[in-house]
């Protein structure tokens, strides 16, 4: 039965309050007639405990639970048109057993995950243009963070070194290029993760990624028109064998912003293509890849302070099928708490062999409090495939494609404004034919999911 231990976090509030309260975000200040010079500091720690009842993946524990603890320290300088930041985060767990879920998504202690120069160009291309540069390592969020994002909800986050420009022109239509080395969080043996082992993160040009976006607002419908590519080529390394995958992965979006008063909506396709290797050996055959995801939700938020929004949504993400080509849709580098389901221990739905409509209601009647919910019926885009992230499987498609009932919430409360937050996540999966009687699919049950966190920002 899951249980709320509130001591956890009791125990930590007086450390939080005071830690964050010691820091203080010094003001810009004037060097010379002219020059701005400005110093600003960054801060947070999150204390999450979660508890797991009914495991729906494959090869861990029936019930588990995980205390996660996340602390971040950033630096950020200006001068002038010249910029300097540098960010650690700092990521643990405790509480864990033998067959709990323990990965590099969950530990990586003490590393630098930014740490970059830039600089913001005023008129590049005439008037009313701007632009920004910037090289070194650093954390992304672009587009819909559908495929390059800085994940939050996870314990640990993703970090890219590399170059990045931004562009702005003077009818505001915009446009992001990058071309990055995505970072190998290290390590990534069991028995060092759960030691906390100081390893720094690696990069290398056997992983990269490069693309971009190019967005003009208000273009259709009064919303936003945005077009995206992005290449993955990965290699292998030593002691590192990998599917070397060869992606292009193109995309295309229409989104109209919620408004008080009116309907939004928004639509995004993207299209995989490349090769990939059925395995990780080097003699391992090798498929072309033709995969793809939809995404699609309309909307309405209500007139009246409690900003109430109804909406109606649908993610669809090929799975792979009997066909020649490999179906599998990756996500490369996206979010996925955010639309599907949280990540932490749950990490049961993931953005590939889904197909999923959904209802939500969102709400903020105040500053300090938000909340939603949501509900998802669950099937498997090929039912010969593993569904979405649990790993359940059944070769010969008998056991239906029809995964089961998703039921979700978050409540989240500033208990002090701007500086401490209260976080409360449940989700309740009931498992569908597939998830009951698919071969190697854990016998315990429906799912219930838990989480409470405390969280203080600087």
């Amino acid at each position: 039965m899951i249980r709320l231990r509130a001591s956890l976090f009791l125990g930590c509030l007086p450390f939080l309050l005071t830690a964050h309260a010691s820091f203080a975000q010094p003001a810009g200040t004037q060097v010379a007639e002219g020059q701005a010079e400005d110093l600003s500091v960054s801060a947070s720690l999150r204390v999450r405990h979660e508890l797991l009842d009914g495991q729906p993946r494959v090869g861990l524990r029936a019930r588990d639970e995980q205390l996660a603890l996340r602390s971040t320290f950033g630096l950020e300088y200006r001068r002038n048109t010249l910029l300097i930041g540098a960010e650690v985060y700092d990521s643990r767990v405790y509480l864990d057993r033998p067959g709990s879920a323990v990965t590099s998504n969950e530990v990586n202690t003490l590393e630098l995950v930014q740490a970059y120069i830039g600089a913001d160009l005023e008129n590049p291309l005439g008037a009313g243009t701007k632009a920004r540069v910037q090289a070194g390592r650093m954390m992304l969020n672009l587009g819909s963070r559908r495929l390059v994002a800085a994940d939050d909800y996870r314990n640990t986050t993703s970090s890219y070194t590399g170059l990045r420009a931004d562009l702005e022109l003077a009818d505001k239509t915009s446009a992001t290029f990058i071309y990055t080395l995505p970072q190998i969080r290290l390590p990534e043996d069991l028995p060092a993760l759960r030691d906390g082992k100081v390893e720094w993160d690696r990069e290398s040009l056997d992983l990269r990624l490069w693309g971009g976006l190019v967005a003009r607002p208000e273009t259709l419908a009064g919303a936003m028109v945005e077009i995206g590519y992005f290449r993955l080529h990965e290699f292998d390394a030593p002691a590192r064998p990998t599917r070397n995958r060869n992606l292009h992965t193109v995309s295309a979006r229409l989104l109209r912003d919620p408004r008080s008063g009116r309907w939004d909506f928004e639509a995004e396709g993207i299209y995989q293509f490349g090769g990939v290797r059925t395995g990780t050996t080097a003699n391992a055959p090798r498929l072309p890849v033709s995969a793809w995801f939809l995404h699609l939700d309309a909307g309405y938020t209500l007139p009246g302070k409690a900003r109430l929004r109804l909406s109606i949504e649908y993610d669809y993400a090929s799975g792979d099928g009997t066909g020649r080509a490999f179906g599998r849709f990756d996500t490369l580098f996206g979010m996925r708490r955010a639309e599907l389901a949280p990540s932490g221990i749950y990490n049961a739905l993931a953005r590939t062999n889904i197909s999923t409509p959904g209802v939500r209601v969102e709400m903020a009647p105040t500053k300090r409090l938000d909340a939603f919910a949501n509900y998802r019926a669950l099937w498997l885009a090929a039912r010969t495939d593993a569904f979405s992230s649990t790993g359940v499987r059944d070769p010969a498609g008998a056991s239906g494609s029809f995964a089961g009932h998703q039921v979700e919430g978050r409540v989240r409360y500033w208990l002090i404004p701007s500086l401490l937050r209260a976080e409360v996540n449940a989700v309740w999966l009931a498992k569908g034919r597939f998830l009951r009687k698919a071969p190697n699919a854990p016998a315990t049950g429906n799912t219930t999911y838990l989480s409470t966190a405390l969280t203080a920002t600087l």
